[in-house]
């Protein structure tokens, strides 16, 4: 699958996706990803930073309220028609601007910072857009990005409930698997039955790599390895949301921050 086929896919869900999100189903994103990486998330005050693959630009909002000069680029023009408006309701001094990962269309050490949330997972050529995001940042910057855990969210993952839904494990399969633009159909699971059947299901192409070959694509593209973080919901937070409650068992996501050299002398 190449950049123009994933594009459609993203567009095709964008407007779907957009306002579920809003509307507060997405609850992986909002109880615990999110918040994670931005506990995660070195001091940015003053930092101009991008946000590779923004979506609606609810996280690049995030990351300007913690004190950075961003700006978010997508895919999809319907993502980035939403995150300029609500830019523009709500100004932080945001620029969005569609553009593809695998091909930013800014010059060498232009950014202190860059991040993807939940992004790179979905791009045809992960070493492209790390080479990318390489390129555009100063000496010493860093990526800071989150993706699908490839141990735990494999092609094939399960997950296994009894009869009164508690989470009793989870089964995976096909770790070492690669797709290459496979298609997944899924809907948020917290959005209620009835909006569920008002619209088709989102269809994600996805590109699984295993563990070591993210590592080696990031050591690849010449940076080190800083940070990672396998973030759980919390007793409560599970008890109160037992949907997410398969994160107590295994990590859905994996979080890292990576930088790139400091100048040689």
């Amino acid at each position: 699958m190449d950049a123009s086929e994933v594009a459609a896919c993203w567009e095709a869900n964008a407007e779907t996706w957009t306002r579920h999100a809003r509307a507060g189903y997405d609850l992986y994103r909002d109880a615990l990803n999110t918040p994670a990486f931005m506990a995660n998330l070195p001091s940015v005050t003053g930092f101009v930073g991008l946000d590779i693959g923004c979506g609606e630009g609810a996280n690049t909002r995030q990351i300007a309220k913690a004190g950075a000069a961003m700006t978010g680029i997508d895919i999809a023009p319907t993502f980035i028609r939403h995150a300029q408006e609500a830019e523009a309701a709500a100004p932080l001094g945001i620029t969005y601007r569609l553009a593809d990962g695998m091909e930013l269309p800014f010059a060498d050490a232009s950014f202190d910072f860059t991040t993807a949330f939940m992004s790179l997972m979905d791009m045809p050529h992960q070493d492209r857009v790390l080479a990318e995001a390489a390129r555009v940042l100063k000496p010493d910057g860093f990526l800071q990005f989150s993706i699908l855990h490839p141990c735990f969210a494999t092609p094939s993952r399960r997950v296994l409930r009894d009869e009164h839904k508690t989470v009793l494990g989870i089964e995976v399969r096909d770790y070492f698997r690669a797709t290459d633009g496979e298609i997944e159909t899924w809907r948020f699971g917290a959005a209620p039955e009835h909006e569920k059947a008002k619209v088709e299901p989102f269809k994600v192409p996805r590109f699984h790599r295993t563990l070591s070959e993210w590592v080696n694509l990031i050591i690849a593209a010449g940076f080190a390895v800083e940070h990672m973080h396998e973030p759980q919901i919390d007793a409560e937070t599970a008890a109160r949301e037992p949907y997410l409650a398969d994160t107590r068992v295994a990590p859905l996501f994996l979080h890292m921050r990576v930088r790139k050299p400091a100048s040689s002398g």
